[in-house]
């Protein structure tokens, strides 16, 4: 008999009926340091990672890592999506290509019991599939949300979060379906290896190891930072990880106050778009503000909105003495090397303060 789980009505979407049987699949092994790894699943639109929550969902964590190592998802697929809502796969039943679609999502279940916590379904989380008013009965079948899913909270286990690669979930997403939510095509799930947890770079470093020069190649020209960690260690620290990782690298310059400060590294202005794979470490920062250090020109400092504790990654160059900005921003550096291309900048032509030509941060480097 088939059950139906609902994926119900939220935020204007809705989210076509799944129909899944219970099957029975033994349980596997359990794995080892599950905070220590993450998973890349691969599939036909391209890869994604998931960190997990061995302290909320322990026992899906372990099934998971377990199967992976297995090859339990390995060709199998993603069959069900609601476009920018979720997408759902880890069907074994799908690794059969000829397996009729009235099947699909009906295997995989009765494996482990549900693991409900305080978790949120938000966006990128990862939980476990299980037939309808049949909690306990979960499996190897999961899902992705896109959007917030609100009326998923406490009903469905949350075993991870998806770190990186989001336009690929949002992809798969919007593959064509029919009637009822079935993908013309599945998804096809390549593979999904158990890879050791990537770490932020600069997270646990000294003050020492924080006294770096950033060279950053611009449109205009090379403009070489001294970092100062003493003024603001954790800002220093976000900078540095922004620039290893290459975050910074082809984000605009998308301000030009002449006289004042040139602003740039906003992730909306980047060329390639707004995400990137260290989004998974930029949050706000707590303020780090310091009276006796003045705003002159080369300084190098944190932008925020109206709370004092919400910059994230956009950074301004001062240009002139901006006394007004002493103890409101997080100084962290100092132009050592390219006055001559600051004054390029303000040679430019602006709309008011925005640039008319693309500038942009080409790439930048954090000297050894």
């Amino acid at each position: 008999m088939l059950r139906p789980i609902a994926f119900l009505k939220m935020r204007g979407m809705r989210v076509h009926s799944c129909l899944l049987l219970l099957a029975a699949i033994a349980p596997l092994g359990i794995a080892q340091n599950e905070a220590d790894v993450e998973a890349v699943v691969s599939t036909d639109l391209g890869s994604f990672r998931i960190q997990f929550f061995p302290e909320k969902a322990p026992g899906h964590v372990a099934q998971f890592i377990s199967y992976s190592k297995k090859g339990v998802y390995d060709g199998t697929a993603f069959f069900r999506v609601l476009a920018n809502g979720l997408i759902q796969g880890g069907d074994p039943l799908l690794k059969n290509e000829v397996s009729p679609r009235t099947r699909w999502g009906s295997g995989g279940f009765n494996t482990l019991p549900s693991e409900f916590s305080d978790l949120k379904h938000e966006r990128g989380t990862v939980s476990a599939v299980h037939p309808q008013n049949k909690p306990g009965s979960d499996g190897s079948q999961f899902f992705v949300c896109i959007s917030p899913q609100p009326a998923f909270d406490g009903k469905y286990s949350v075993f991870g979060q998806v770190t990186e690669g989001m336009d690929v979930v949002e992809r798969i997403s919007r593959v064509p379906i029919d009637e009822n939510g079935l993908t013309q095509k599945p998804v096809r799930i390549l593979k999904v290896s158990i890879e050791p947890k990537k770490t932020e770079p600069y997270a646990n470093a000294t003050i020492e190891e924080l006294r770096k020069v950033v060279t950053m190649n611009t449109t205009l020209g090379v403009i070489k930072i001294q970092m100062e960690p003493d003024w603001a260690p954790r800002t220093t620290q976000r900078f540095l990880m922004l620039t290893a990782t290459g975050w910074y690298d082809h984000t605009g310059f998308h301000r030009i106050a002449k006289g004042f400060v040139i602003q740039g590294g906003s992730g909306e202005t980047r060329a390639s778009g707004p995400t990137h794979p260290a989004d998974r470490w930029v949050h706000p920062l707590k303020a780090e503000f310091r009276t006796d250090l003045k705003h002159v020109r080369g300084i190098v400092s944190m932008a925020h909105g109206d709370d004092p504790n919400s910059a994230t990654t956009s950074f301004f160059i001062v240009l002139g003495p901006a006394p007004h900005l002493d103890g409101e921003f997080a100084a962290f550096g100092k132009v050592v090397q390219g006055m001559d291309v600051l004054e390029a900048f303000e040679r430019e032509d602006v709309d008011g303060e925005t640039p008319k030509s693309r500038l942009e941060i080409l790439s930048a480097n954090v000297e050894p």
